[in-house]
């Protein structure tokens, strides 16, 4: 049995325009077109349709899902692998949902304080959400900056206990970042500018970036979705803050 792309569209809940586009990219032909133009799909289009799918879901890029749709020709060693995905991402996600859960139960707990006292262990913010992916996200975005920045040796040659290390200092900068914009304190007023020196000096320990490559990296805290969450959920409106502020900082001192 064949389905038109109208059809598909219907069951599927993907647009046309976007099945059309699996098409164009390689990612899903139709089984034929018929002498009329349109396409049609049969039951093994749908089956890796549902995969397409499955690993969008997943956040994996275009790429990235057709390597590994083509790389399985057996439907069920296909669906196996995806529902280990699936397991894992359910995991991560529980991890999340109690992270949320703890910072609910900490704002409680010290309701009546200022706003940026009420959490006492900053970094818990961010317990639960898996740095791999925002390094995939930029290594899939810019992947030149992403061999020229040298994070891979950088990750590869520091202890966990150094990381996370890192990653409290990285947290304390967001939270000052966050005083600041609370504050009113302009972009490139010399006390954020001073925030980002220690910014750029950590990323010059692996990777010197030019001005350009630091604008890239403006742009991703907000272009990015998994990066503006991150800063969501320190202070709303901190993603655009941190961009606009690392925007004018390359252009006074990097440029």
């Amino acid at each position: 049995m064949a389905w038109s792309i109208a059809q598909v569209a219907r069951m599927s809940g993907v647009t046309s325009r976007t099945l059309r586009h699996y098409d164009e990219v390689g990612l899903l032909p139709p089984a034929r077109v018929g002498g009329n133009g349109y396409r049609y799909y049969e039951e093994d289009q749908l089956l890796r349709l549902q995969q397409v799918l499955v690993l969008r879901e997943l956040g994996l890029g275009l790429t990235e899902i057709k390597e590994i749709v083509e790389r399985h020709t057996d439907p069920i060693t296909a669906l196996r692998e995806h529902h280990q995905r699936l397991l894992a991402e359910r995991d991560r996600l529980d991890e999340v949902a109690r992270m949320v859960e703890r910072t609910i139960a900490e704002l409680q707990r010290n309701e009546g304080k200022t706003t940026m006292s009420k959490i006492s262990r900053p970094e818990n913010l961010f317990k639960g959400f898996d740095g791999a992916r925002y390094e995939a996200a930029a290594c899939e975005r810019w992947p030149e900056h992403w061999q020229q920045s040298g994070q891979q040796e950088l990750l590869a040659s520091h202890t966990p206990q150094e990381l996370e290390q890192m990653q409290r200092e990285a947290t304390a900068g967001m939270i000052r970042m966050a005083e600041h914009m609370l504050a009113g304190t302009p972009v490139d007023a010399p006390q954020v500018f001073a925030e980002l020196d220690v910014h750029y000096r950590h990323l010059s320990e692996s990777w010197m970036p030019t001005a350009a490559q630091y604008l890239h990296l403006a742009r991703m805290q907000v272009q990015e979705e998994q990066f503006r969450a991150n800063y969501e959920q320190v202070a709303e409106g901190l993603a655009e803050y941190m961009r606009d502020a690392m925007t004018a900082y390359a252009h006074a001192r990097l440029s």
